[in-house]
């Protein structure tokens, strides 16, 4: 499973690609404004100088709703570097031009995916990565790996390419867990990941370890 950190801020990236397991980077707009990143030339940018600390896949979103538009905005999008990934939101025309990015070669995002018929919808258009936001689904009272879970195995079934990004991810136990259900890539924050480093026991562990040292 490939480890994406879902943020803008630089500092953060800097520090997760330095872990030595970083394979990609995913923003949106509250992202970006989080950061004080406004304007269109700023964002572009700010996209352009994450591309040139990550190598791997960058997700950059669309703020457009309608099919011209949304072309118009991930051309512009996909001509910063060659990782960037266009980030299209889940409806009608965000599809239609999931299609239309596949068939002129520009990889894309689906993202704010909530069912199994969306993530169908996306892998039949070509989607390079659908997006289930499963920290959301939590919140609506339902089991949001159960939805990974289920998507894992309908394109198992159906042969369908696109990988699954589980996103909307709000603890270490989540990233676990979507591992275990046949997520190919999880996108956090980075208290997440780094989450994934601590063990009480560990601590007890490495504390003896030090103290027989000491004795040696």
């Amino acid at each position: 499973m490939k480890f994406f950190v879902d943020t803008a801020n630089l500092n953060q990236i800097k520090e997760a690609n330095d872990l030595g397991i970083l394979d990609g980077v995913t923003t949106n707009p509250s992202l970006m404004a989080k950061e004080g990143v406004k304007g269109e030339e700023a964002i572009m940018n700010h996209y352009k100088t994450i591309c040139e600390m990550v190598d791997g896949d960058i997700s950059a979103e669309v703020l457009s709703v309608t099919f011209n538009e949304i072309i118009e905005e991930g051309k512009k999008l996909a001509a910063i570097h060659p990782n960037i990934v266009v980030k299209v939101p889940m409806i009608k025309d965000g599809i239609k031009a999931i299609k239309w990015f596949t068939d002129n070669g520009i990889k894309t995002n689906c993202t704010l995916i909530f069912s199994a018929g969306q993530a169908i919808l996306a892998a039949k258009a070509g989607a390079t990565y659908i997006s289930p936001f499963l920290g959301r689904i939590d919140d609506s009272g339902w089991d949001g790996v159960q939805l990974i879970e289920e998507i894992a195995q309908i394109y198992a079934v159906q042969g369908f390419k696109s990988e699954i990004l589980a996103a909307s991810i709000r603890n270490p136990n989540h990233i676990i867990r979507c591992a275990a259900a046949g997520a190919d890539v999880c996108t956090c924050p980075l208290d997440s990941i780094l989450g994934l480093l601590k063990h009480p026991l560990t601590d007890i562990g490495l504390a003896k370890f030090l103290e027989d040292a000491k004795k040696m």
